[in-house]
């Protein structure tokens, strides 16, 4: 996880400029550079992962082009391979290989070939060109906007180091690249044009061969690793499989409010039972309520169940930092977008489930992908987001949709399936109730939320709210919180997200105003 700050006018000046590159300090603790070229200003924050030296910093130079980048390259080795005949090597860090492979290949064929996650901008340093791109699920975040008084473009991980002196700010589309003042759409992940018709076993056997390796390539790190765990069916997967291909235990980290804390006992028993080291995190009802300005400021977000999942995850990540020498964590984020929610158990058709799974990939980068890189990045540590694979989520939304709604009585059977046949999991844990995270970490957290956005706001305030934000109105007294906090950062930035994330209301039903599963019919023992 690092933090970037470009700007395409050099007559910005370096105070205005260094003065919002120190805003995502907390991005990258282990190295700043700032330089000036003929063309364009540089600022980067590294958070040293693969080679620890100095050789790994950034931003990297070669004829006459420099590059900065936010990403993990899983291929790296192989691009390495490709680029040795004709280029030399200075470091071990997976992004050189980025620069020599541009100047081979270009753009294009070059964010096709990346088994990666990434955001980077690179500059012609004779011609002032410019090329930018980010990876298709959006892992890793990147804004631009355009300078006030140039309207020269601009880049920056996150949007707080454009806000003071750019306008018309906008989240980099993922899967898109930027060339010649155009975006190009290279890779489109939640839009898959084939269909996988195969047995159920062997469609299973398909999904874990590609889980296994998804994982297995995310632990390539020389940095520290550690885990969360929740106790839930993904983030327990990602484990199990991390610690099978390990020799020593892996560190493992759970979190849960100190009254309720639902997850902590599944957790501990995946930890028991895969022999982790295990750590857990109680959070009560002052740390809940102390941490919510910072963590909207953080997430640039006022969406209530990102805002809400994002508390547990934040003060998980503190403990990380402040207690341990871990920089980089896997996680279990993606799987429901592609496997299903429990609100999708009412999806009325293979077809329609089908449609929400794209729609949920799509917008991945503007919720549960954006809490877990700034939760994290927040505390300097970089998420691994091994569900978000490639080669996994493109079999997975592959698969014939009729195959993936539930029939089974259970949601996300195939992924279950996938691993019951092996000794990854206790048999409860494979096919515990999904309970989403915000409410497993103990459903008192939720309702202290509800119960502080009570004390400060009135009925009349809450009535108010269309004229006061008339687009992305707030509808609870939570939500209106949440959004006078995101307005006290990012006033008239609203459209940075497209809605409020909710359950599909034609299929839950129109009343629904809360994104808690809940408040679901089928909400079940997910709670126990």
């Amino acid at each position: 996880m690092c933090g970037f700050v470009f700007s395409s006018n050099i007559a910005l000046g370096q105070e205005t400029f260094t003065r919002n590159f120190q805003k995502l300090t907390h991005r990258g603790p282990d190295d700043a550079e700032i330089i000036t070229t003929e063309y364009s200003l540089w600022g980067f924050h590294r958070l040293a992962i693969m080679d620890l030296s100095d050789a790994g910093n950034q931003p990297f130079s070669h004829n006459n082009k420099e590059l900065m980048c936010n990403g993990e390259i899983y291929n790296f080795e192989y691009l390495h391979h490709f680029l040795e005949p004709t280029y030399s090597f200075h470091s071990t860090s997976d992004c050189e290989v980025l620069l020599p492979l541009f100047e081979q290949i270009g753009i294009d064929a070059m964010v096709r070939m990346l088994d990666a996650e990434f955001a980077f901008v690179i500059s012609d340093n004779q011609t002032g060109e410019i090329w930018a791109a980010r990876d298709p699920f959006g892992i890793r975040p990147l804004f631009y906007g355009y300078d006030k008084e140039t309207k020269k473009i601009a880049f920056a991980s996150e949007a707080k180091g454009l806000v003071e002196w750019c306008e018309n700010i906008k989240p980099f589309p993922p899967g898109h690249y930027y060339m010649n003042g155009k975006f190009y759409l290279f890779n489109d992940i939640s839009n898959s044009k084939k269909m996988v018709e195969k047995p159920l076993d062997v469609l299973c056997d398909g999904i874990r061969w590609h889980l296994e390796r998804a994982v297995i390539k995310r632990l390539h790190a020389d940095a520290p690793l550690g885990f969360l765990l929740s106790g839930g069916l993904d983030s327990s997967l990602v484990c199990s499989i991390a610690q099978k291909h390990l020799e020593q235990p892996i560190e493992t980290f759970a979190i849960g409010m100190e009254t309720d804390p639902i997850d902590l006992k599944y957790a501990k028993e995946v930890a028991d039972y895969l022999g982790c080291n295990h750590h857990e995190i109680l959070m009560n009802k002052e740390d809940v309520l102390n941490c919510v300005e910072t963590v909207i400021y953080h997430l640039e977000t006022w969406d209530i169940t990102t805002i809400r999942a994002s508390i547990g995850m934040y003060l998980i990540a503190k403990y990380i930092h402040e207690k341990t020498n871990i920089k980089t964590l896997l996680t279990g984020e993606v799987s429901d977008e592609m496997f299903g929610y429990k609100y999708t158990d009412f999806a009325p058709s293979a077809a329609t489930f089908q449609k929400e799974a794209q729609k949920r990939v799509h917008e991945l980068y503007m919720y549960d992908v954006l809490r877990a890189d700034r939760t994290l990045a927040a505390n300097s540590l970089e998420a691994r987001v091994p569900f978000a694979d490639l080669n996994f989520a493109e079999y997975v939304m592959s698969i014939n949709p009729a195959r993936k709604i539930n029939t089974y009585g259970k949601g996300k059977y195939l992924l279950r399936h996938a691993f019951e046949r092996a000794d990854y999991l206790p048999n409860d844990i494979l096919f515990r109730e999904k309970a989403a995270f915000s409410d497993a970490v103990g459903h008192s957290m939720v309702d202290y939320l509800k119960e502080k956005a009570e004390s400060l706001y009135s009925d009349e305030d809450l009535q108010n709210a269309k004229e006061k934000y008339p687009t992305n109105t707030p509808f609870t007294k939570e939500s209106l919180w949440y959004r006078d906090l995101f307005e006290k950062f990012y006033s008239g930035y609203d459209s940075w997200i497209t809605d409020f994330w909710m359950p599909n209301k034609e299929w839950v039903g129109k009343e629904i105003n809360d994104p808690s599963a809940r408040i679901l019919k089928n909400y079940g023992d997910s709670g126990k």
